[in-house]
């Protein structure tokens, strides 16, 4: 569920002109909001670590077969911390995570403070984290799926669906 949030739905380029031409114009089709989901096994008998990147393919933060997972583990810091209903500096999300690779000898990859920022960035837009003055947490400590019912499924999917109802009618009278 990797949702984007844009300012337009459409930027317009100028061309250069040519010779006499007039001016012209093409427009770019940019989303306002995109959602990736995906479906898989019962979460059943798995580790942490991987029940976290289940949860993370499975709402598009991490694609199939990717190498670059430490999304995984800033999610789990962040819900590592929500147990014990404190606040995360960038800085403690980022040793936290140092941490969590270490504990499943993973290659220290991604790590870099910046790269930690912006999963951390990821994670705000997918409206699981909030940032609050310069620290990070779950979402007023609550429960994910409280705010996936508040958010996501009550709020967000209906205006796609309904906006993709818009696109199915007016093709329908159309063609």
């Amino acid at each position: 569920m990797i949702i984007t949030f844009n300012q337009k739905a459409r930027e317009v380029v100028k061309m250069p002109e040519i010779q006499s031409q007039k001016k012209q114009t093409k427009t770019r089709d940019t989303p306002l909001m995109e959602v990736t989901l995906r479906r898989y096994e019962k979460p059943v008998g798995l580790e942490d670590r991987e029940l976290v990147r289940k949860f993370c393919l499975g709402v598009g933060l991490l694609q199939p077969g990717d190498s670059r997972d430490v999304v995984v583990d800033v999610l789990l810091a962040m819900l590592l911390a929500k147990k014990e209903k404190s606040m995360l500096s960038s800085e403690d999300i980022n040793e936290k995570v140092i941490e969590i690779r270490k504990k499943y000898n993973l290659a220290m990859l991604g790590i870099a403070p910046s790269n930690v920022r912006r999963q951390i960035k990821r994670l705000r837009e997918l409206l699981l984290v909030e940032k609050v003055k310069s620290s990070y947490r779950i979402i007023e400590f609550g429960t994910l799926s409280t705010h996936y019912d508040e958010k996501f499924s009550q709020f967000l999917l209906p205006t796609i669906v309904t906006r993709i109802k818009e696109y199915f009618g007016e093709m329908d009278t159309r063609f």
